[in-house]
């Protein structure tokens, strides 16, 4: 066996079906397409979500609920997190900048302080919001707690 003489397994390579070839090669006239309506038509295309003029799922399943535009979404980070972060690179100080660079947060998100673990560290912390146990935590340690 060489590259001379490589072919596809039988009967794995099919033929293209050609359509509209004139009559004597059985799918020549409608194309397959069948007679009329507009589904044998050229440029047809059927809306999303259609489904053969039976009400469909998107108008049969009622909406409910409502999204509120005002919300503000925080990005939740623990004291147990920051504790390990002031322990792991000697940090005093945390602001948004310093939980971006560590991978904790992304740029544009809102960081909030949640009370979650112990936190044994003094530290200044500087937050978009803080939780009142998390507030209450780091200023019985001597830190400052600023909101942005």
């Amino acid at each position: 066996m060489d590259l001379s003489n490589l072919k596809p397994a039988k009967g794995s390579v099919k033929r293209r079906k050609r359509v509209g070839r004139g009559q004597g090669s059985g799918t020549g006239g409608t194309s397959t397409r069948g007679h009329k309506g507009a589904q044998s038509r050229s440029g047809y295309s059927k809306k999303v979500g259609f489904e053969g003029g039976q009400m469909p799922l998107v108008r049969r399943v009622p909406k409910f609920g409502f999204k509120n535009i005002n919300r503000v979404e925080y990005h939740g980070i623990n004291l147990d997190v920051l504790q390990k972060l002031a322990e792991q690179y000697q940090l005093s100080e945390i602001t948004p900048e310093v939980l971006i660079n560590h991978g904790l947060s992304s740029t544009g998100e809102l960081v909030k302080i949640l009370g979650r673990g112990e936190l044994k560290a003094t530290l200044q912390v500087t937050a978009h919001g803080f939780s009142a146990k998390a507030q209450a935590a780091i200023e019985a340690n001597g830190g400052t707690a600023t909101k942005i």
